[in-house]
């Protein structure tokens, strides 16, 4: 069962290390439309210590009532189902359990997919051919604050942002938030991929200083991901894709 869902893609960054260490275990929502699909992954979370699966849903609809009676973690969860899909239900889960995250788990390589999910508030965006361990450490990357994506999408997410900028160069109303010369460096070492840990050893400073300093960004431009951060970077021209 462990190998489900393919091999796993080269150069995927999913996080962080095992967090058997925490207190409660991490509470996930199993959202998708092929009942076997689900009872797999349902299988292989059981296997983890620091995440319990309390509950799954067959669409977007029964996924937004299952969210506000759980009130999970994190909602791992398909985009294309019936009756409701898996980024309408990304917006309303959001109004109903504010706290959760949510990660979708797809095959829908699509860019607008993609760019439609991070707008309706997903943190992470895995395709299904990833393997069934990386599953389990995107969800406590999730849990500790992290954005997942595969790097086929972040590729196609930069490519597709690019040309938006190159296409308008519309006047901004208002200046964006200034942010520091160090946050500016963070922002852009967030936009590579990499996760807190590495950005540390990167700019020489603590791991702690570097949450900081991600939280002190998304305060300034009044964003809750960051994911969303790199996005109104781009669009904002702070950063330059080259």
């Amino acid at each position: 069962m462990a190998d489900s869902f393919g091999p796993a893609p080269d150069g995927v960054d999913v996080g962080t290390d095992r967090g058997e260490s925490r207190k409660e275990p991490i509470r996930v929502l199993v959202v998708d439309d092929h009942a076997l699909f689900r009872r797999g992954l349902e299988i292989v979370l059981a296997q983890e210590v620091d995440i319990q699966v309390i509950g799954e849903a067959g669409d977007g609809a029964e996924a937004v009532e299952k969210a506000a009676d759980l009130l999970p973690d994190i909602v791992l969860m398909d985009v294309r189902m019936p009756k409701r899909g898996g980024i309408e239900a990304c917006t309303a889960i959001k109004e109903v359990a504010p706290s959760a995250k949510i990660i979708m788990l797809t095959i829908s390589d699509e860019e607008a997919d993609l760019y439609d999910a991070i707008k309706a508030g997903a943190t992470g965006y895995l395709l299904k051919e990833i393997s069934t361990d990386e599953v389990a450490t995107a969800i406590r990357a999730v849990a500790d604050g992290q954005s997942q994506i595969s790097p086929s999408m972040a590729s196609k997410l930069l490519t597709e942002f690019k040309s938006m900028i190159q296409r308008t160069d519309e006047r901004r109303l208002v200046p964006a938030p200034r942010l520091t010369d160090r946050e500016l460096e963070v922002l852009k070492l967030v936009a590579t991929g990499m996760n807190n840990r590495d950005i540390a050893k990167e700019l020489f400073i603590s791991e702690n200083t570097v949450k900081n300093h991600v939280r002190n960004i998304l305060e300034k431009l009044q964003l809750h991901s960051r994911m969303e951060a790199v996005v109104y970077a781009m669009r904002e021209k702070i950063l330059e894709i080259r």
